[in-house]
C-alpha cells in the first residue's frame, strides 16, 4: 500500500514537474506590412534619413517571455526621404549602397537574431542579439517596449549601431583626422516598429 502510494506521488511530482519545465514555444511571424524601419544619419553639417525594408523575421515566445527571434533587412531597399531633389536624393542613395558604406552589391541583406531579452519592468525590456553588417556579426544591446497576446507581438525600439565596428569608415573622424567638417558620425539610428503575428 505505502508503495503504492509512494509511486504514485513521484510519478505525480514527476508529471508537474515536466509540465512546468517543459518548454512551449510559440512562433511569430513578422508582418511586413505593419513593419517598419527608418534611419537616421548625422554630420557635422546636417544629418540624413530615411527607410529600410524589413523583409522576414520571427520572434519565439516560451510562457510569455522572448526566448529568440530575428529579422532580415533588405539593404537594396534604403532610401533616403529628406533630400526633395531627385539627383541629390539619387547621389546619396548610391553612395550608401557603395563599398564606403553598406557594399549592397555584395551584401543585399543584414541580419539581428536576438539572444536575450531581459524584462525591466511593465513592457520595458533590454535585448540583446547579434547583428550582422557586411558578413560581419557584433552583439549589441539596446532598449526596447514590447507589448505581447496570444495572437501578436509588436516591438518598439531605437537601436543605436556605431558602423566602423562593421568597417564602415567612411568619413570617420575616429578614424580619420583632418577631416574637419566633412566628418560623418559613427553612430546612426535604427528605429524599428516590428509587428509579429502568428
Amino acid at each position: 500500500m505505502i508503495n503504492k502510494l509512494t509511486t504514485g506521488i513521484i510519478a505525480v511530482a514527476a508529471v508537474v514537474t515536466f509540465a512546468f519545465t517543459t518548454k512551449h514555444t510559440d512562433t511569430f511571424n513578422v508582418d511586413t506590412k505593419s513593419t517598419t524601419a527608418t534611419w537616421l544619419g548625422k554630420k557635422v553639417t546636417g544629418e540624413h534619413k530615411g527607410g529600410i525594408n524589413i523583409t522576414k523575421g520571427t520572434i519565439s515566445v516560451d510562457h510569455g517571455k522572448i526566448a529568440g527571434g530575428s529579422f532580415e533587412f533588405d539593404m537594396t531597399s534604403i532610401t533616403c526621404t529628406d533630400l526633395t531633389d531627385k539627383e541629390w536624393n539619387g547621389k546619396l542613395i548610391g553612395h550608401l549602397k557603395s563599398d564606403d558604406f553598406f557594399s549592397t552589391e555584395k551584401n543585399p541583406t543584414a541580419k539581428f537574431e536576438i539572444t536575450k531579452a531581459v524584462q525591466k519592468e511593465g513592457t520595458n525590456f533590454d535585448v540583446t542579439g547579434k547583428l550582422t553588417i557586411k558578413g560581419i556579426t557584433n552583439e549589441i544591446t539596446f532598449p526596447a517596449i514590447i507589448t505581447m497576446n496570444d495572437k501578436a507581438v509588436v516591438t518598439v525600439a531605437k537601436i543605436t549601431v556605431n558602423r566602423t565596428k562593421f568597417d564602415i569608415k567612411y568619413g570617420s573622424a575616429s578614424i580619420f583626422e583632418g577631416i574637419g567638417d566633412k566628418a560623418i558620425s559613427d553612430d546612426f539610428e535604427l528605429n524599428v516598429n516590428v509587428v509579429a503575428k502568428k
